[in-house]
């Protein structure tokens, strides 16, 4: 709210509310009675007294009195709702003893709501600098960043909270909106399988280094009885249970395949199952990497 609130008198005329409205660029004031809250004028308000050529008039004659009003400890959100329901500019802010004390506009709604959001992002903004510099300052003959995820099975209520952290952390470290949309479709598909097909679910782990990210995702069981198979596009083990879900439509590994550079797939059957996959921060690498991926699944 403005504290430096600029008030009426009932009994002033309406040319001097004329003069403060085009001294203080205002388009509304409360109107006070020993300060206590009596009416508000509006610019409304004196459009309609410049139309009767009526400046002479008290200022009681054209206010609306018993205006709607709040106190300084409401929720902003009452005051949006009053702003929407009686489609007034202006809310004047009074105490217990009804003493104007502030006013309230859209328009000062609309300026903390651009402070706080310019607070949070900038609060982002640093969290991401500074995550993103995080290997700068470091001298190591390898410097890696490890995360790992562990994921049970048939836990559909958090599937995609793992791989949805992993793409949040790539941007926060800086690697590219490309880089970070490609290891997250990745992450999830590899963490969407091992809620469908594991017996006791699994870990994914990724280690994001400064040049390449590499993504694993374990388990015990009960693994792939054939890989080839099983990389064919629609070709899945899914129960009916899984596929009326809306999951198991078999393109989990193949759109991973799609988005890595390196891609193996270890398994044995009974036992459990392993893949590996690697995306390099480095496009020209990337894409050579990606030729020679395709040549060896062909």
């Amino acid at each position: 709210m403005s504290r430096d609130v600029k008030c009426l008198h009932p009994d002033m005329l309406m040319h001097q509310a004329l003069e403060l409205f085009r001294n203080e660029r205002i388009s509304g004031a409360p109107v006070t009675c020993d300060s206590t809250l009596c009416g508000v004028l509006s610019m409304e308000d004196l459009i309609r007294c410049l139309l009767n050529q009526d400046l002479d008039a008290r200022i009681s004659a054209y206010m609306t009195p018993n205006p709607f009003y709040i106190h300084p400890a409401d929720p902003v959100i009452e005051a949006l709702k009053l702003f929407v329901s009686t489609r007034h500019g202006r809310l004047p802010v009074i105490d217990q003893d009804r003493k104007v004390v502030g006013i309230l506009t859209k328009g000062d709604i609309t300026v903390g709501l651009l402070k706080a959001l310019q607070k949070d992002f900038q609060a982002e903004e640093i969290r991401r600098y500074r995550a993103s510099h995080l290997f700068e300052d470091i001298v190591s003959d390898r410097t890696s960043l490890i995360l790992r995820y562990q994921i049970k099975p048939r836990d559909f209520t958090h599937g995609g909270a793992a791989s949805s952290n992993i793409k949040r952390a790539l941007l926060r470290l800086g690697a590219s909106p490309n880089i970070a949309r490609r290891c997250g479709i990745a992450a999830y598909e590899a963490e969407m399988n091992l809620i469908i097909h594991t017996t006791n679910g699994g870990v994914i782990r990724v280690e994001i280094e400064p040049h390449q990210i590499t993504l694993e995702a374990t388990d015990d069981g009960p693994g792939i009885h054939d890989i080839d198979l099983a990389m064919q596009p629609g070709y899945s083990t899914a129960t009916e249970e899984i596929r009326e879900l809306g999951f198991g439509a078999g393109m989990g590994l193949v759109n991973i395949r799609r988005c890595v550079d390196q891609f193996r797939l270890e398994s044995t059957w009974g036992k459990g199952t392993r893949l590996r996959v690697r995306i390099f921060m480095n496009p020209e690498e990337s894409s050579k990497s990606t030729s020679e991926n395709e040549r060896e699944n062909r």
